[in-house]
């Protein structure tokens, strides 16, 4: 798709508007409503004050990290370092690459930071996922409200239909509006970030930067994308901390002719359209936004590099249904209720042959081996600059892998008798062999890796 909008494009460019453009208002409130603006003296001092701390620490501690990450079958180092940091257990998957959180402290989880100072700037971290979970929450009760108002305005309904829209999306009553419970429980689950993706560069440290290919924006320190691994349709929310020198900023306020080049701009576009114009916003110091809803999948957004090195922390709610400790260790459970012991020789072997069964098993061991180990020991020691929290549960799924790798063993043993029955070894010969032919390619692009 890339490919082709580049092709028709040829040299010419797509226009794109800033806040100096005259239509940019009337451009953002109807074709890119869904993106919320908050100036930075909307945010408690306090907050500001402890988040910016908490970026400071991280850095002086050497706690960002660029990643390696694999798209089309190629790795590249990302030009923006990063960190994950969330609710213990949680993991978060993009490009190919899983980050494992540094839990931030909470109750019930024994969590030993290296430092104290790490520790305040985690929980600097989760005080400001949980004041953005708020706005998240206001943000998305205000555009229901202003929808319903609109639907109101410019269609013509009978009473009873108005009637029926009333009782079944918006009632009002004297606290001024509620919502039925499945909303109110669909917002909390849309906005309940689990964890939030830090990101940390200094532009005038990188020796190239990509140019933004559509409109002509400039430097690009995130190219257009979609977030993903994302619950559907979730809110994601995005504080930023430039670290700008206020002078050089009042020079560049002067310029009205296109982004301004000093100053970092997050960068808005309908995905694969070329009708509409694009945005670019200026984020200043302390600034933060919201894509709500479907933004993220109707319309892809990058990051516009400024001058000054900058900090983000980016809240969303993950898609854990198979990112979490509690279900990687579940699965693996799974996989060794087939292992029994002999009770008199201790001797290990298979309750089951059956070709659906050793298929599950066999799936579940590629899957803690590439998934997990692999993807923890690839990048996952330097998350020991913070807290050694992963240590133990990552100790617990080596076992679990070796025990695997016992049964695979079993399996190959149980084959090569003679006594099987023919149509049933054939079916689990078939069976194991595409399974451990994935397993062989994917250790040999791992150990290539």
């Amino acid at each position: 798709q890339k490919k082709k909008l580049l092709e028709e494009l040829g040299e010419s460019r797509l226009p794109y508007m800033t806040p100096a453009s005259a239509d940019f208002h009337q451009l953002w409130k109807t074709k890119y409503s869904k993106l919320i603006f908050r100036k930075s003296d909307t945010v408690p001092e306090d907050l500001h004050q402890m988040v910016q701390e908490g970026f400071l620490t991280l850095r002086k501690h050497d706690c960002f990290f660029q990643d390696l990450v694999r798209i089309k079958g190629k790795d590249f180092v990302t030009p923006v370092s990063r960190i994950l940091i969330g609710n213990p257990g949680c993991t978060y998957k993009y490009l190919n690459t899983r980050l494992f959180t540094v839990p931030w402290p909470t109750e019930g989880y024994d969590i030993k930071y290296c430092s104290p100072e790490i520790r305040n700037a985690c929980k600097a971290l989760i005080r400001l996922n949980d004041y953005l979970h708020g706005e998240a929450v206001k943000a998305l009760q205000g555009q229901t409200l202003f929808e319903t108002k609109e639907i109101k305005d410019t269609t013509v309904i009978d009473r009873e239909q108005t009637s029926l829209m009333e009782k079944g999306s918006v009632s009002k009553d004297q606290s001024g509006w509620c919502e039925p419970e499945d909303d109110r429980l669909s917002l909390k689950n849309r906005t309940s970030y689990n964890v939030t993706l830090l990101n940390y560069m200094d532009p005038l440290q990188m020796l190239y930067l990509k140019q933004e290919p559509y409109f002509g924006m400039g430097n690009m320190a995130v190219s257009w994308h979609h977030d993903e691994n994302l619950v559907d349709r979730s809110t994601v929310a995005v504080y930023s901390y430039s670290c700008e020198d206020s002078a050089m900023e009042e020079v560049n306020e002067q310029k009205t002719k296109g982004r301004d080049p000093a100053v970092w701009h997050i960068g808005l576009k309908v995905a694969w359209d070329i009708e509409t114009p694009g945005l670019a916003v200026p984020l200043h110091q302390g600034d933060f936004y919201l894509m709500l809803d479907d933004l993220n999948m109707t319309h892809q957004h990058c990051v516009l590099a400024g001058f000054s090195p900058r900090f983000s922390s980016t809240h969303r709610v993950a898609d854990c249904s198979r990112g979490t400790l509690e279900y990687i260790l579940g699965r693996c459970e799974l996989a060794l209720q087939n292992l029994q012991t002999d009770s008199d020789s201790k001797a290990l072997s298979l309750k089951s042959l059956e070709t659906a069964v050793v298929k599950q098993v066999e799936e579940i061991h590629n899957e803690v081996e590439f998934e997990w180990l692999r993807q923890f020991w690839f990048q996952g020691k330097r998350y020991l600059k913070c807290t050694d929290w992963w240590l133990k549960p990552v100790a617990k799924l080596e076992e679990f892998w070796s025990k695997m790798e016992i049964m695979t063993s079993l399996v190959l043993s149980e084959v090569r008798k003679r006594e099987q029955i023919e149509e049933q070894r054939k079916e689990t010969i078939s069976c194991l062999l595409l399974v451990l032919t994935e397993r062989q390619r994917l250790r040999k692009e791992w150990t290539a890796r």
